[in-house]
């Protein structure tokens, strides 16, 4: 699995309505090893795996699927019950139809609805008290693990034309951009809504029954980080940089790797909403984070592994990632 990290605002989003339901919010960060001064901190940023535990261990620690989002709560098993009902579709439009009749069972103040115009398909979030005004995060959440989820069924990740939310963002724009994998993100729009091409619709589910029982064993962290082999320019970047960390090559190098000229490449990652430079300093970043989170590594050894010849250069970084240096944010753990 790709080590991948996600910002310290999904982690307070998460812990919102922890002190409300009894909670302490400090126990259950230490208890997912994630230090709580990071909180405090808007550039931090937490390994996958360790926000993955803690989003799982507050759902059972509350008794809640919806965090205390929505507005009924959403009891343990809700989730396991929708991937079975909908595991037997043949077709990607049949799972997201049944997908959203599925929550259109309960009355959780925003139910998706799934709609096609002409060529397009819409999954629209509509509120079910007009008086109400939803958390963004509640959008957000429905919004990702539909598209997630979806990708999941047919082992691809599945290009979006746009996500619509009728809000401002409430974190840096970047993250939406990871969030959604590079698809493009509309903020303040009339509705929240995930719009995608009806030529996808047809395409075919690959999951069955076995596949659904190790998917179940932990869904978030697959969700939030299935890597599948598509054919982003991104992807096959990232896969030429991870497995030369110690000696990171150039543009130069990875194009030629790639069988194209590098101002093609740099053109490609830009219409993914991405550069080069980037793709080098995110894979440095969550693997610096993903050893920080393990035992018996020195710092000067994760900073090898990250990619540094020299500590302080990797300290120094890490302080412009997290807020933080690596000394204590593995203090904090």
């Amino acid at each position: 699995m790709p080590n991948l990290s996600i910002s310290v605002y999904f982690a307070r989003a998460v812990l919102k309505h922890a002190v409300a339901h009894g909670l302490d919010p400090v126990s259950l960060l230490r208890e997912n090893r994630i230090s709580p001064r990071l909180l405090l901190e808007d550039t931090a940023r937490i390994s996958i795996e360790r926000f993955a535990d803690l989003q799982v261990n507050t759902i059972l620690a509350m008794g809640d699927e919806a965090l205390g989002y929505a507005s009924r709560r959403m009891p343990i098993g809700c989730w396991s019950m929708l991937c079975h009902a909908v595991i037997g579709c043949e077709t990607l439009g049949q799972a997201l139809n049944r997908y959203c009749r599925f929550f259109q069972m309960f009355e959780f103040g925003l139910q998706p609805h799934f709609e096609t115009t002409d060529n397009t398909a819409h999954i629209r979030l509509l509120k079910m008290n007009s008086d109400e005004i939803p958390d963004p995060y509640l959008t957000e959440t429905i919004l990702f693990n539909c598209h997630r989820f979806a990708s999941w069924l047919v082992q691809e990740h599945l290009p979006l034309q746009c996500i619509d939310v009728d809000y401002a963002p409430l974190a840096q724009p970047a993250d939406y951009r990871h969030m959604f994998l590079a698809n493009p993100v509309k903020f303040e729009q009339p509705a929240s809504q995930m719009v995608l091409s009806g030529a996808l619709l047809a395409k075919r589910i690959t999951q069955n029954e076995q596949s659904l029982r190790h998917f179940l064993r932990h869904p978030v962290l697959i969700m939030l980080s299935q890597d599948y082999a598509r054919n982003s320019w991104t992807s096959r970047v990232r896969t030429i940089v991870r497995r030369n960390l110690s000696e990171i090559p150039e543009l130069n190098s990875v194009a030629a790797d790639l069988d194209v000229h590098p101002q093609t490449l740099r053109r490609r990652l830009s219409a993914e909403g991405v550069t080069f430079k980037e793709i080098k300093n995110q894979l440095r970043r969550d693997t610096a984070l993903h050893y920080l989170g393990k035992q018996g590594l020195s710092i000067e050894e994760i900073a090898y592994r990250a990619g540094f010849s020299e500590s302080s250069a990797f300290i120094r970084a890490f302080k412009s990632w997290t807020g933080t240096t690596p000394y204590t944010y593995r203090k904090g753990l």
